[in-house]
């Protein structure tokens, strides 16, 4: 059988891409390993400049008890801190919650999900050929949206998997007590720790570290109390918190380094395409986003709009860079100036002097509300 989408990864990018081609009656394949609902390492905060666009595909995160966030607070490794408004504001979701909400959504509008494991994926003839673990599907048109590191990466020789991937990132839900409203981004030697509600009243905390780091110390635990609890904030939180997981979740190999919105001729969506620096923490959104971007393209090639793939491919590349390479930069310097620790006391002192300052910064990570 064959599609005229098959998306590669069922995670924010390629969900709602999915939703969206599915609702103006494209024929879509979505082929994700994991059952929903499933947990992931993810900071779960998302900017209110996708809740139009969420709202228009028939997902009001408010319905699943998202919790509003309105305020930012920022700690050094030394402990000095600042809190701002947030311009736009965003929301709190666990991932486990919207990623399922939205595959119930998606195939509500038609479109087709299955659970098996991609093994590569093959352009010729101006068709794709996707082979999984049980089968192999056709289609005319490739969404990949299938993460920050997989096996899919080797196989398409990307020039970003030879890259160093120094990094590890934690995350646990844990109960305590923690404003609803807001978002928290706490440093410590060798990385920082974002905490945030999600539904059901429980709290998200994440944290990214360099791996050269955290393997000096025997497991999480030590490192937590040895490591992180140098900061305040993480310190009264990891000792008032009580854990709701078995054990944290860990991904490692975290990358940040550049990657092709367009590969072997395939439209790369979410973190597939670039990963913002968690500290920015708006990767979930610019997920969100590109699958808009890549959708509403897709739409144009069908409608004949698009005159054909290598025009389609233009404009996904173009479309992409001029909405997220910016932020991509922005992070990239954000993080660099918080991972030394005089510069990131300089920075909050500054900060504090000039108070439209940080607000300014975070527009710098964050794009205009949607529109639908």
């Amino acid at each position: 059988m064959k599609y005229q989408v098959i998306i590669v990864g069922g995670g924010l990018a390629g969900l709602t891409a999915a939703i969206h081609l599915s609702k103006e009656n494209i024929k879509v394949l979505l082929i994700e390993k994991n059952k929903y609902p499933q947990h992931k390492v993810c900071g779960e905060y998302i900017s209110n400049e996708v809740l139009p666009y969420l709202k228009k595909l028939g997902f009001d995160p408010f319905d699943h008890g998202a919790k509003k966030i309105t305020n930012l607070t920022i700690s050094t490794a030394s402990n000095r801190t600042i809190s701002a408004e947030l311009p736009l504001g965003g929301f709190g979701i666990s991932r486990y919650c919207i990623d399922e909400a939205l595959a119930i959504k998606a195939k509500s509008y038609g479109a087709e999900i299955i659970h098996d494991t991609v093994t590569d994926i093959q352009y010729s003839n101006d068709e794709f050929v996707i082979k999984t673990n049980t089968n192999n599907y056709k289609s005319t048109l490739t969404i990949g949206a299938f993460g920050k590191r997989s096996n899919l990466d080797k196989k398409l020789s990307r020039a970003f998997i030879n890259q160093s991937s120094p990094y590890l990132a934690v995350k646990a839900h844990y109960q305590g007590e923690f404003p609803d409203d807001q978002v928290s981004l706490h440093n410590f030697r060798g990385g920082y720790c974002g905490l945030s509600k999600v539904e059901n009243g429980l709290i998200n905390v994440c944290y990214i570290t360099d791996y050269k780091s955290f393997k000096q110390y025997k497991n999480i635990e030590e490192f937590q109390n040895k490591v992180i609890s140098q900061n305040k904030f993480l310190n009264d939180a990891f000792r008032n918190f009580k854990i709701t997981f078995d054990n944290p979740m860990t991904i490692s190999q975290v990358s940040f380094a550049s990657k092709k919105p367009i590969e072997n001729h395939m439209l790369m969506c979410g973190d597939s395409a670039g990963m913002i620096h968690p500290l920015a923490g708006n990767g979930m959104s610019m997920a969100i986003r590109s699958g808009q971007m890549a959708s509403r393209l897709i739409l144009d090639y069908y409608n004949k709009k698009v005159e054909n793939r290598h025009d389609l491919e233009s404009a996904y590349q173009k479309a992409w860079k001029k909405e997220f390479q910016s932020r991509l930069n922005a992070g990239h310097i954000i993080a660099r100036l918080f991972k030394i620790k005089i510069l990131s006391d300089i920075a909050i002192i500054l900060l504090k002097l000039v108070p439209p300052l940080l607000p300014f910064i975070i527009k710098k990570t964050h794009g205009k509300p949607m529109t639908t």
